[in-house]
């Protein structure tokens, strides 16, 4: 199954308001791929990262990112874009800075938990949908609702056998939906932060299920195959095999209206 297959796949069997997002860390910019808009070029701008996933599925570009398109302090640190060789350190104090942490030294703990690249370790990000993508993705995110993310877990773990682990801080959460599944090889739900709900719009109702970018077919696989027996899918089909009960002055007025002779 070729990309735009799968991501039509996931697309209708999950009935996606926006488009899955295939994700590439690159050595070097000039393997951006053809027709990639940068932000500080195209828009003249600089961005977030967030900013750049909602460009990929709402408007369906594919975005290069480089240190020069990005904006977001926290996210540039951790995705090792700035020139700092004591990135735990550095965004732990910061965290505390802004009352995000209680002290610097919760504030290292907690980013001590959180996945990141190192400094330098790449010179461009390239995010696009993944029905268009060429390129072998990194990771692959799905931004999508509860019931959703239900169906994609039991999806995971029926061809992997493997529960899906979450690690949530509610900030600086494109580490958890777009580096940690590369760097673990595993599927991750992510809890979309403050960045993503204030810049990139991401919606109240909306999650993130992400997983490494070769496991896009196996994801497929076990979509059709988890729960099948059972009638599993998206929407959740309601039961409907039982009787409602009414106040009883509904069934008194039946009763004297001859509805249940």
């Amino acid at each position: 199954m070729d990309h735009k297959e799968a991501a039509q796949f996931l697309a209708s069997e999950l009935r996606l308001k926006t488009e899955p997002v295939a994700v590439k860390f690159l050595k070097d910019r000039k393997d951006l791929p053809e027709k990639t808009r940068r932000p500080s070029e195209a828009m003249g701008k600089r961005i977030t990262i967030c900013q750049a996933v909602t460009l990929a599925r709402v408007y369906r570009w594919t975005v290069g990112l480089t240190k020069e398109d990005l904006i977001c302090v926290p996210a540039m640190i951790m995705f090792g874009f700035t020139k700092t060789s004591a990135q735990v350190s550095t965004l732990g104090k910061l965290f505390c800075q802004v009352t995000f942490s209680k002290t610097p030294e919760a504030g290292v703990g907690e980013v001590e938990t959180m996945s990141r690249l190192e400094t330098g370790e790449y010179d461009a990000i390239a995010l696009t949908p993944l029905q268009k993508c060429s390129f072998d993705p990194d990771t692959v995110a799905v931004y999508c609702n509860p019931a959703q993310v239900m169906r994609l877990v039991q999806a995971w773990v029926y061809e992997t056998g493997k529960r899906v682990s979450g690690n949530f801080g509610g900030k600086v959460e494109c580490t958890e939906y777009l580096i940690a599944p590369h760097k673990a090889g595993e599927a991750r739900v992510a809890i979309p932060g403050n960045g993503d709900r204030i810049f990139s719009m991401t919606q109240d109702d909306e999650l993130v299920f992400t997983i490494p970018g070769n496991s896009v077919e196996a994801l497929i696989d076990g979509l059709k195959e988890a729960g099948k027996k059972l009638g599993a899918r998206y929407p959740v089909t309601f039961y409907q095999n039982f009787q409602p009960e009414f106040p009883k002055i509904y069934k008194d007025t039946g009763k004297e209206l001859g509805a249940f002779e």
